[in-house]
Order: structure tokens, then C-alpha cells, then sequence
């Protein structure tokens, strides 16, 4: 059962991920409005096709950047599509990373933890990397979901071990179907 929690969603399965109902729930403009100003360097981490990440390249203007990191060649493919010949191209830096190496270049104010966290096996190694690629002052938005993923005693889990990497937890937005905290460098 371990595994199973831990499994990535499959490139096949983008399109549940990346559709116009998915807007009335999670509407990246409303949830990420009070984190982001134009300017900043993003990180999305588990980017999946881009749901956030287009999102976020339109709110951080064109003198931000988005650093979108997935595991899978597929995924990063489905975004390098929809941006392909648009202004969006040099804001977003598409990344493939590796199970245990995020491979952002350099520090960011912000970071996106979508739905993901809970697919990561060393948790622990996570947060540590994350800890280092965000800025002294910098917010990291975690959201988890609910259902079938993830109980409030595993979110509280992970939130801990958050905190022993040295990130103070404070409560996220209210989300539905989801459980949420902002961490910053303690």
C-alpha cells in the first residue's frame, strides 16, 4: 500500500489534471493572487501539464521567471506545447529533475507544491532541497488532497517533518476537497 501513495500520476492521466472544471475549484488566479507579485522567480514543483505553471508565467509578467519540474519528459512535453510561439516561452523554465535532485538553477520567492508531496518518497530529503532553493523571505504554498490521498494525520505527518528541515508552518487557504500550509524559513 506504501507504494501505491507514493506512485506519480501518468503522463496518460493529464487531462484530469489540466481542465476547465478543475477552474471552479482550483482557480489558480484566486488561490496564488495573495502569494505572487510580478517580478518573481516560481518554482512548481510536480508541475504536472501546467495547470499552475501558465497560470503563475502570466502573474509574474515578463520580468519573472517559473522553473516548472517534473519527473516526466511527458508532462514538461504537454507544457513546451501549449506555450510553444507565445510570450510565455522565456518566462517558464521547463526542468526535468530527477527522484532525488530538483535541479533549479538558482533561488526562488516562491514555490508550488500542487498535489504532489504526497507522491514523494523521502520526504524528509525533500524539504531540506526545497529549504535551500528558496529565498531568506520566500513562501511555499503546500495543498494536498483529501480524498482517497491523503488523511489530516499523514498531512500533519508531512507538515512535521517540514518543520524538522526547519520551515515554520502556518495555515494555507481554505481549499476544498484539500488540506493546505504556507511554510517559510524559520
Amino acid at each position: 500500500m506504501k507504494k501505491e501513495k507514493n506512485r506519480v500520476c501518468p503522463v496518460e492521466l493529464a487531462g484530469s489534471l489540466d481542465n476547465k472544471i478543475r477552474k471552479w475549484f482550483q482557480n489558480p488566479q484566486k488561490i496564488l493572487a495573495p502569494y505572487i507579485k510580478e517580478g518573481m522567480n516560481v518554482l512548481d514543483i510536480g508541475c504536472g501539464p501546467g495547470f499552475f505553471s501558465i497560470e503563475l508565467a502570466k502573474m509574474i509578467g515578463k520580468d519573472g521567471k517559473i522553473f516548472s519540474v517534473d519527473l516526466q519528459e511527458g508532462m514538461l512535453q504537454k507544457i513546451r506545447n501549449k506555450i510553444h510561439g507565445t510570450e510565455l516561452e522565456e518566462r517558464i523554465k521547463l526542468i526535468k529533475s530527477e527522484e532525488d535532485q530538483i535541479n533549479v538553477p538558482e533561488k526562488v520567492d516562491f514555490i508550488l507544491a500542487f498535489y504532489m508531496v504526497h507522491e514523494v518518497p523521502n520526504k524528509n530529503s525533500f524539504f531540506e532541497t526545497l529549504k535551500n532553493v528558496l529565498n531568506e523571505k520566500g513562501q511555499f504554498l503546500v495543498v494536498e488532497p483529501k480524498l482517497f490521498h491523503v488523511t489530516k494525520k499523514e498531512f500533519g505527518l508531512t507538515m512535521q517533518i517540514a518543520e524538522q528541515a526547519g520551515f515554520k508552518v502556518t495555515q494555507g487557504p481554505k481549499l476544498p476537497f484539500s488540506f493546505s500550509a504556507i511554510l517559510k524559513n524559520g
